[in-house]
């Protein structure tokens, strides 16, 4: 169960689904494990996405922009 404010977590969760079938695509998916009252969001790769190579590039031209473009409080995504 991720922590956090939980109208942020379903926001979060909510742009989260938009990604999941790219993810998925690969064999991989993401987790949330917190939001925090300062903005930041705070995922975990999973599956085929936790030992890829792209993850970061995932990280940077997908999941950053996406969250930041729907939800202006996001601050920083932080992927574990």
């Amino acid at each position: 169960m991720p922590e956090g404010d939980p109208v942020r977590i379903a926001e979060v969760e909510f742009v989260l689904a938009g990604v999941r079938p790219l993810l998925s695509a690969d064999g991989g998916d993401v987790h949330l494990l917190e939001v925090t009252e300062a903005g930041n969001v705070r995922l975990r790769f999973v599956g085929a996405c936790e030992r890829c190579y792209q993850s970061p590039m995932t990280t940077q031209a997908v999941l950053t922009p996406r969250l930041r473009e729907a939800l202006a409080w996001v601050r920083e995504v932080d992927v574990r």
